[in-house]
């Protein structure tokens, strides 16, 4: 996710065994286990989850900037009610290792006319009253955090029980772009949703996401008895694999029910797995499609309908819905993408 204009953002080349260009291993021993028998490893309990009860079978998650960047600034009550699930972006790494803050950008109070803690609390309240779940994020483009060992993993699990209790937040976005540790996360997370964190999200990059082999699919695999929902992200990427072996280049429908097909044939549920999208051509380098596209991905997953030139082997009629980045850059265009999308799950539901 990114805090800067697209054009500032980081590049990191990687290493040749990272290269979305080899084919993805899809049946490893955690795949299958995962996927047959519906396990949870590596620190998970022995059965998944059901879908979350208070939420609706198809969702929309957004996130809100706490920061200026060129997106429209917005106190956290302006968001709309098709925002099922709002990521607050970005907690912060403190000195200690693991640990993470979060405080009110004065910038973007300036922007708004003045917001203060105690209308930001309020605002998440407001938020709640409309059955939208309100979750902190930690990461993103210029995110810092580290859990490698379990005392940064109890410092992170500390710090965010300590935010959920002074903000009221329902749980916990993972959007680290620099790595990350399935097992200490795994510890930390656990201990969060132990520790009333009940809504756990995540957005992997597309690398990250190639093959139950990768850290962050190892993470989505071991909490996967508390996991919400994977957005991953499907943008600022390249061309990537798809679950049959080809090359999809991003930009398209094929991109995303390809990718997406990945996460599913790898052992989560249809109910974790949405398509994360830039809201605008200006909120990521590379990868915005028309929202229909996305529509049109979910009808593919979902139904078997609106396919491009691939089609899954199977349909997965409790696909979760999208993501985008951002709210406030959404909000700049008229909320183009959360009309079009949320319209779009309405008829999943319908099905």
């Amino acid at each position: 996710m990114e805090r800067s204009s697209p054009l500032l953002r980081r590049c990191f080349p990687l290493s040749p065994e990272r290269s979305p260009r080899r084919k993805p291993v899809f049946l490893s021993l955690l795949a299958i286990l995962a996927a047959v028998f519906g396990v949870v490893v590596a620190g998970g309990s022995a059965s998944a989850a059901a879908p979350r009860a208070d939420l609706p079978q198809h969702t929309l998650t957004g996130y809100w900037q706490n920061f200026v960047n060129g997106a429209k600034a917005l106190k956290l009550a302006d968001v709309p009610d098709k925002y099922n699930i709002v990521a607050v972006a970005f907690a912060d790494a403190t000195a200690k290792p693991g640990e993470v803050g979060f405080t009110l950008d004065p910038g973007l109070s300036a922007a708004v006319g003045g917001y203060t803690d105690d209308q930001f609390r309020a605002d998440i309240k407001t938020l709640q009253s409309r059955g939208q779940k309100v979750v902190i994020s930690v990461g993103g483009q210029n995110g810092a955090v580290s859990v490698g060992d379990s005392a940064s993993a109890d410092a992170f699990a500390g710090s965010i029980k300590s935010l959920i209790s002074q903000y009221g937040f329902d749980g916990v976005d993972i959007d680290l772009e620099n790595g990350i540790n399935a097992q200490y996360m795994g510890q930390a997370l656990h201990a969060i949703h132990d520790g009333g964190g009940s809504v756990l999200t995540m957005a992997p990059q597309t690398i990250d996401m190639q093959s139950t082999q990768a850290g962050y699919f190892q993470l989505a695999l071991a909490v996967k008895d508390i996991l919400t929902v994977v957005n991953m992200q499907y943008y600022n990427s390249g061309s990537m694999n798809g679950c049959d072996g080809k090359t999809y280049a991003q930009g398209s429908v094929d991109f995303l029910t390809g990718l997406a097909c990945i996460q599913l044939k790898g052992g989560l549920r249809d109910d974790q797995v949405a398509l994360g999208l830039p809201a605008t051509g200006s909120a990521a380098g590379g990868g915005y499609q028309d929202p229909k596209n996305v529509v049109s991905a979910l009808n593919c997953l979902a139904k078997g309908s609106d396919c491009g030139s691939y089609k899954p082997d199977a349909s997965y009629p409790g696909v979760r819905g999208a993501m985008t980045w951002s709210i406030n850059w959404d909000a700049a265009s008229g909320y183009g993408f959360a009309n079009t999308v949320a319209a779009g799950l309405g008829g999943l539901s319908a099905r």
